[in-house]
């Protein structure tokens, strides 16, 4: 396992303390999560993702509730148990009912299910998106 820096004992780099302190002031939280943390070795890498983290799950066109929904039905197909229970807690913070979590585990569910079906009976795709305007 890797040791994760907690950034509390002075051990870190001003770079990667910006950040830190950035991921707290944004996420509104004591503690820097440990993903975040462990990216702390590799200043740029926490750099660039905090930055791509930071602007995706804004409020867009999809809110935040939506997108953590997504990211949680991606954490659950990728198999990652960090994101999972990252993404289920905020998604709890953001007021997200378990019967919604529940839907969507079905919806996952139902999709893995479906696409695996679909590609090992090798079905060709026989109903297209209409172009985008």
């Amino acid at each position: 396992m890797t040791p994760v820096p907690s950034g509390e004992d002075g051990a870190i780099s001003e770079r990667v303390q910006a950040v830190f302190d950035d991921i707290k002031a944004t996420r509104k939280i004591e503690r820097v999560p440990a993903i975040w943390r462990a990216l702390a070795a590799y200043p740029e890498l926490l750099e660039a993702s905090w930055d791509r983290v930071k602007r995706i799950m804004a409020d867009g066109s999809l809110d935040r509730k939506t997108k953590e929904m997504i990211a949680l039905a991606v954490s659950i197909t990728n198999g990652c148990s960090y994101c999972i229970n990252s993404h289920t807690a905020a998604l709890q913070r953001l007021g997200a009912t378990r019967r919604e979590v529940e839907e969507l585990l079905a919806v996952v569910g139902l999709f893995n299910e479906m696409n695996r079906l679909a590609d090992a009976l090798q079905v060709e795709p026989d109903v297209r998106p209409e172009p985008w305007d």
